[in-house]
């Protein structure tokens, strides 16, 4: 029987023969096995990584050669695209527009097949038509030829919004909004798409003024003229514009009036107006009404009349301001059309015309700003020639309307 104070014994910790202890040459031995071990697992995962990236680099390579993009496009394209070309553009720019639009496959491809082409380097601000995945040397030639400008837009001096027709001969010459809609056709694909007058005209009358670019020295007299689609009159100026044919009509009505009151200002417009304790506005109805009452080397003169005669508080009563509102020209007017109450006839109400009635030329425009000084009330063209007689007295003005009735060119006095 065990006794049950016995004190607590050491147990056995382990079991088995005891461990052999090795020489000091057996353990150099095992050492150096363990040491050729770990170097030759190192170079087999060291291979084993070399072998996995050549084998991703190849199949790299052939992935891209068989699926991944080309480093030039072939043949005629797919579809035709239409691209802008911005001042100041380098032809690496170009390419990045051309690549970005799917035009070329890359852009180093498009500057190299363009090194040494003057056409290209001489390239105009605009837009252009090309043809997405083309060559890059393809893209060159398209965007060099004449006929793929697409959008340029020429406005000639005096022209007005609406078309006019000479009663004589009834020829029409074409308003800004019919060359506006012309400038916007384009041919993709073959079909041809333009931005209509009518769309030009609706946008003109009904879309707020501050939203078609109206300079804020011009938003009192346009909101004052309503929906007339010509409220905007003048306010796109006479010149050479770029115009984007995928533009809606109040987009592109907008990019032209905002950009002809930067050059208004760029002009100096604001300053003189202020200088001449005038508004921007009027100063621009002035040179639109200089424009279409003569010709250049009588503009300085004929706006003195007009300022004389507003400082006279006398009418205007200009035959340019009646045929504006009846989109015709004739030279002399009848009874019946000075008569007729309009925002424009001058015959009828006094002071300017609610409106320019013209994009008048720089020159007009410098006129209207610096008049030549004079006492001159009247004026009137007596010949076919152009020469047009000036004066102060009533009396000689109606003697230099015979002479102009008598060389054919005025059927009833002015």
């Amino acid at each position: 029987m065990t006794d049950q104070f016995e004190p607590d014994r050491a147990q056995p910790v382990a079991v088995g023969p005891p461990r052999r202890r090795l020489s000091r040459a057996a353990r150099l031995r095992a050492e150096r096995t363990r040491r050729r071990r770990r170097i030759m697992g190192v170079g087999a995962l060291g291979l084993l990584v070399v072998v996995i990236l050549t084998t991703v680099f190849l199949g790299s390579k052939l992935w891209h050669g068989l699926f991944g993009s080309p480093t030039d496009y072939t043949g005629d394209g797919e579809r035709d695209v239409v691209i802008q070309v911005h001042d100041g553009d380098t032809t690496t720019a170009i390419g990045q527009t051309l690549h970005d639009r799917g035009v070329v496959a890359t852009v180093k491809g498009f500057v190299e097949a363009a090194q040494g082409n003057e056409a290209i380097q001489a390239i105009q601000p605009g837009f252009y038509k090309v043809r997405t995945r083309i060559p890059a040397a393809s893209a060159v030639e398209r965007l060099v030829a004449p006929d793929n400008r697409v959008g340029k837009l020429t406005i000639p001096e005096g022209r007005q919004l609406d078309d006019v027709t000479d009663v004589k001969t009834n020829a029409v010459t074409e308003g800004i909004f019919t060359l506006i809609s012309k400038a916007t056709c384009v041919d993709l694909d073959g079909k041809r798409s333009c931005v209509s007058v009518q769309d030009l005209r609706n946008a003109a009358g009904a879309v707020p003024a501050d939203r078609l670019g109206v300079p804020q020295w011009a938003l009192q007299p346009v909101t004052a003229m309503g929906t007339d689609h010509r409220r905007i009159e003048g306010l796109i100026a006479a010149g050479t514009w770029n115009v984007d044919p995928a533009a809606s009509a109040q987009d592109t009505l907008a990019t032209l009036i905002a950009a002809s009151a930067s050059r208004y200002t760029a002009g100096g417009l604001l300053d003189t107006a202020a200088a001449m304790n005038m508004s921007p506005y009027s100063v621009l109805t002035v040179a639109s009404l200089v424009q279409r009452e003569s010709t250049p080397e009588d503009f300085p003169k004929v706006a003195r009349v007009i300022y004389n005669r507003l400082a006279q508080g006398r009418k205007l009563e200009f035959d340019s301001t009646v045929n504006y509102s009846l989109d015709r020209q004739e030279v002399a007017t009848t009874d019946g059309d000075r008569a007729r109450v309009t925002p424009w006839n001058t015959y009828a109400s006094p002071g300017l015309p609610a409106t320019p009635i013209c994009s008048p030329s720089e020159a007009a425009l410098a006129a209207a700003e610096r008049p030549e000084p004079g006492d001159w009330l009247y004026f009137v063209t007596v010949d076919m020639q152009g020469t047009t007689l000036f004066t102060k007295d009533y009396e000689q003005h109606l003697a230099n309307i015979e002479l102009a009735r008598r060389n054919g060119v005025l059927d009833s006095a002015r």
